[in-house]
């Protein structure tokens, strides 16, 4: 079978330049980042993809819909510090999957998917499995190309499995890759969507007051490499950023935005990048 790895990091190929994207900032810098997303009226009411070997940002809890933000003025490189309080920083490697099937999202054939978070982590792995399935079933989403259908599996064979890792567990299974996801990204290798503990629990600054946001980008993001789209740029200034573009890394004159597709049905997308 050949090996799918992560086109875009949230993960840096290891001994190669980092394509990673950056991680949120602490201190000083996080207290002014939040400063300046109250001046700026955070609104968004979209969700959020995480950060990761394949990383981008989404919006709240419930409407899913992205709107605009405050941009980041500059990226910032990945930083060693250790996982935020109460996150741990490694766990089991063993994972636990959402229980029932979900409905089939789309008119294509279904690929079948679990979610599975990882053992000793405080997530309810249902809990996880509705965000996941109700990005998946968005009209905005990859649904939205007329081929492509998802339908969540409790069990059994599937096409690809979500997991909530702890930052450890992710670098393990993404390091397998050849991907260094640094303890802060996350990533799609294989049949694995990969999502760090950290960065669905955190998101980034951008999306720090819609982390539901943040996790539908994730999704978005990660799931897109799975099926074979890669990163590409800002289309230009004002317009919404792709699902596929690497937000964290900044905006360039872009919207936030968090879905593959507009609410008319238009694909988002911009310049390849690699």
């Amino acid at each position: 079978m050949t090996t799918r790895t992560s086109r875009s990091p949230h993960g840096r190929r290891r001994g190669g330049p980092s394509h990673a994207s950056p991680r949120r900032r602490r201190g000083a810098m996080w207290g002014g980042l939040l400063a300046l997303a109250v001046l700026g009226a955070f609104g968004f009411a979209a969700t959020d993809d995480g950060g990761g070997a394949h990383a981008d940002p989404a919006g709240p809890a419930g409407t899913l819909d992205a709107t605009r933000g405050a941009q980041p003025s500059s990226s910032s490189s990945p930083s060693s510090d250790p996982p935020e309080p109460g996150i741990p920083s490694t766990g089991p490697g063993t994972f636990t999957a959402a229980a029932g099937s979900g409905a089939k999202a789309g008119s294509g054939t279904a690929l079948r998917y679990r979610v599975e978070v990882e053992d000793t982590v405080d997530l309810s792995a249902a809990d996880v499995a509705r965000q996941v399935e109700r990005v998946l079933a968005d009209p905005r989403g990859w649904t939205a190309d007329g081929r492509s259908a998802f339908r969540r599996v409790p069990s059994g064979p599937a096409d690809f499995v979500v997991k909530v890792a702890t930052p450890g567990t992710v670098d393990r299974i993404c390091g397998q890759y050849g991907l260094d996801t640094g303890g802060e990204y996350n990533c799609n290798v294989e049949r694995n969507v990969m999502v760090n503990l950290e960065r669905w629990l955190l998101a980034t600054p951008v999306y720090a007051e819609d982390i539901t946001a943040y996790r539908a980008l994730i999704i978005n993001h990660e799931v897109g490499h799975f099926l074979g789209h890669g990163h590409v740029g800002c289309p230009g200034p004002g317009e919404p950023a792709p699902a596929m573009m690497q937000q964290i890394k900044g905006l360039h004159g872009c919207a936030p935005n968090v879905w593959p597709y507009d609410e008319e049905g238009r694909y988002l997308t911009g310049p390849a990048v690699p």
